[in-house]
């Protein structure tokens, strides 16, 4: 009897009402939204607008899940395609099966159509949703859970996974949890990429290639341990070659990435504003910019009527007290004007006076004279 194990929920099908709600699109769909969450804070750090992500995205994801369907309905078609199966149930995506392969490669389609649209490098986008993506991939390996799906070879560790389902040839018992091991594997991706990227500053797609390598490097192991129907090739699963014919292409676009192009791109966007960290904050800024550019208009218009006002003021009072430069010369034409008076009054008083005088001892010699010539008359 196992004391531990994780349980496989009885169904992977809630009804809310009529409408059912199925744990594998609920996990697909929650980690699309965290995807283009992470990617768009990533892009705006990078110079790029806020909503350029989720723009793109429109692009990228259906062609991402077409992709995604088209792989593992072409390299799983027996299911699909043998006697006594119905095709028709190659188009029911929400039952499962999704290759990611698929998904990235035409999702990549997808998402250059949506960069060239708005003159965007690809390389560059990729690189800010890398993280997203690996997340993306944690959160949906959950629903492979739901569908009791895609489990290892039995174990009796305390985490393994219990399986109670037996349709489509399962049997029941207890396997290791391949979906938990993928879904950690790809947080811890997630992780080292957003790591490097700020120690190394990787630019021009090294830092998605650096999540394609890290993913198939977990891939591999994991594949090995899954024990569902599937190709092989020379004793190898499908997904194993596929998985190192990737790696080995990430891992020589670094390598030759770095030599030909080192560095980062220093615009991502076409006249996009460098936000500080998303588009609340770009918002404000902008805001807090206009309202101290009218504040400092505002405040030199003061200090201008101030001024004004000052020299108004200074000219009134130069004026009432004589100081100022007409007040000056007025005060000065008036000392001159007062001056010059009484020197004429002085010098008409003194030539009166003078005057005067001469008279007075004119007379004076008049009557002497005619006093003498009296005397002189009588005498004879």
């Amino acid at each position: 009897m196992e004391l531990a194990y994780i349980p496989s929920p009885s169904r992977g099908v809630l009804y809310l009402g009529p409408v059912p709600l199925r744990g594998y699109a609920f996990c697909i769909i929650v980690g699309v939204f965290v995807a283009v969450w992470l990617g768009n804070r990533r892009w705006i750090a990078r110079g790029g607008r806020a909503g350029t992500v989720a723009d793109i995205a429109v692009w990228a994801v259906p062609f991402g899940l077409i992709g995604g369907r088209l792989y593992h309905v072409i390299t799983d078609y027996e299911l699909y395609f043998s006697e006594g199966r119905d095709w028709v149930d190659a188009f029911k995506i929400w039952e499962g099966g999704l290759g990611i392969w698929g998904a990235i490669a035409l999702g990549a389609v997808g998402a250059w159509i949506g960069c060239r649209r708005r003159g965007i490098p690809l390389p560059a986008y990729a690189d800010a949703i890398a993280p997203g993506i690996a997340l993306a991939q944690a959160i949906g390996r959950w629903g492979n859970w739901f569908n009791q799906e895609l489990y290892g070879r039995e174990t009796d560790l305390p985490w393994a996974l219990h399986i109670t389902s037996a349709a489509d040839g399962r049997v029941p018992g207890y396997y290791h949890p391949t979906f938990l091991y993928e879904s950690l594997w790809c947080v811890g991706v997630a992780l080292l990429v957003i790591w490097a990227d700020r120690r190394f500053k990787l630019g021009h797609g090294r830092a998605f290639a650096l999540y394609v390598a890290a993913y198939c490097v977990g891939r591999f192991w994991i594949e090995y341990m899954r024990v569902d129907d599937a190709h092989h090739i020379l004793g190898l699963r499908l997904n194993n070659w596929t998985a190192l014919f990737v790696f080995v292409l990430a891992v020589v676009y670094l390598v030759l990435s770095a030599k030909k192009r080192p560095g980062r791109e220093e615009i991502v966007e076409p006249d996009a504003q460098a936000p500080d960290g998303d588009a609340a904050d770009a918002e404000s800024s902008e805001t807090k910019k206009d309202a101290g550019a009218a504040k400092a208009e505002t405040d030199e218009k003061s200090a201008k009527d101030e001024k004004s006002a000052k020299d108004d003021k200074s000219a009134k009072d130069e004026k009432s007290v004589g100081k100022g430069p007409e007040a000056g010369a007025d005060s000065k034409t008036e000392t001159k004007s007062e001056t010059k008076s009484e020197n004429k009054s002085e010098a008409k008083a003194d030539t009166k006076t003078e005057t005067g005088t001469d008279a007075e001892a004119g007379t004076k010699a008049d009557a002497k004279v005619e006093t003498e010539a009296e005397s002189a008359g009588k005498k004879s």
